[in-house]
């Protein structure tokens, strides 16, 4: 585990070279605010949060496997992070931050389909996205 990145991990990298070229400027991995979020559009005050399937456990997603080995260790590691992610969530939107969170096997085909951020970001109403979202939700 000690080889996993935090940061300019390729999803990541993939969201923020999309972003740039669309003109959008951003903070990285702001200490002020709660979960470090990898992006930060303070002019449009939003975080934005690029989870990788496995560690974050999308829902109905073939990355978001269990390893065979020591089940009850990953399930309960699995189980902290969701949790962690949903306070930190909370906290953000509570003090007036829109969050967005996109997924990893979002952004694993060769051209992702990112367009649908360009039409959010501007767009105030819109306090949650989780893209793709779940099978569950779908």
């Amino acid at each position: 585990m000690a080889g996993i990145q935090a940061r300019d991990t390729r999803p990541e990298m993939v969201v923020r070279k999309f972003l740039h070229r669309q003109g959008f400027r951003y903070r990285l991995h702001s200490p002020k605010l709660q979960g470090r979020p990898d992006l930060v559009l303070p002019r449009y005050q939003l975080c934005i949060f690029v989870h990788g399937c496995f560690w974050h456990r999308h829902l109905g997603c073939k990355y978001a496997t269990v390893p065979r080995t020591r089940e009850e260790f990953w399930r309960l590691k699995f189980a902290q992070t969701v949790e962690r992610d949903s306070r930190t969530r909370a906290a953000l939107l509570a003090q007036g931050w829109r969050v967005f969170e996109i997924w990893e096997c979002g952004t694993r085909r060769p051209d992702p389909d990112l367009a649908w951020l360009i039409d959010a970001i501007p767009d105030y109403t819109q306090k949650h996205i989780s893209w793709p979202p779940t099978d569950a939700a779908a």
